[in-house]
């Protein structure tokens, strides 16, 4: 399977997080969307890796994904190594998106910053016919560069040069998140410690940053990207044609 979009996150749930609302809003368009965790999360305070992984798939059922895949790298220990870089090459010359989306260049967890550096540096490689693979029936593949990357909000914020409408999407956005339990019961903490994403006003706070960025662009909700490596290419006009902001 060829997909049209593909996500890259250092823990499950980041991709809820930070681009859930578009993830569904392609996928309501037709498009071939999956993602790659790169950790279990198994370091978080609360939960275990195995129901993480429960969750992850609960969440890409809520979105819709074509493919959720894990490549079990240490959580917190997110090396930019050329045995990570390949675990990545292998997957982005299977799938060949067009498309690539991933987390923000620095941010206030390190596994994040540390894990854009490494996704850069492997899809940049995957391009490179001399860095040899093979998938899982041993057969060489094909080098292979997405056209586009695009860096995904995370704590931080940076300034966009897009915003991707939501207003369609933040439900299925929300319920996405909802589906990581164990981190983000907002209800009740539990018996589990109280986290920094686990209390209702962490929640409050995506929901307000997806309304500030809808704002933006006159739309309800908007989630922000900025394009990687210089303007952002364009060959014609259609996305303007093809919305209608409220000023």
């Amino acid at each position: 399977m060829q997909l049209d979009i593909l996500a890259l996150a250092a823990h499950p749930d980041d991709t809820e997080l930070c681009c859930g609302g578009t993830l569904a809003a392609l996928v309501n368009q037709g498009k071939k969307v999956g993602v790659i965790d790169f950790t279990r999360g198994e370091m978080g305070t609360r939960g275990t890796p195995a129901q993480r992984m429960e969750e992850a798939a609960a969440a890409a059922d809520v979105i819709g994904l074509d493919v959720r895949h894990n490549l079990g790298i240490a959580d917190t220990n997110i090396e930019n190594s050329r045995e990570n870089q390949l675990k990545i090459i292998r997957q982005i010359r299977k799938y060949r998106p067009h498309i690539c989306l991933t987390g923000a260049p620095s941010d206030r967890h390190p596994d994040h910053g540390q894990a854009t550096r490494l996704a850069l540096d492997a899809l940049f490689y995957s391009g490179l016919t001399k860095i040899e693979t093979t998938d899982e029936q041993g057969v060489p593949q094909q080098r292979w560069r997405p056209s586009h990357i695009l860096h995904y909000m995370q704590d931080r914020p940076f300034e966009p040069d897009m915003v991707f409408d939501i207003s369609k999407t933040f439900e299925a956005k929300k319920d996405a998140i909802l589906a990581f339990e164990t981190q983000f019961k907002v209800e009740e903490v539990g018996e589990e410690p109280e986290t920094y994403i686990s209390n209702s006003k962490f929640f409050k706070g995506i929901e307000a940053r997806a309304r500030h960025y809808g704002h933006l662009i006159g739309a309800t909700y908007g989630e922000p990207f900025k394009y990687h490596n210089g303007p952002q290419p364009m060959a014609s006009f259609n996305t303007f044609f093809e919305t209608n902001p409220m000023r």
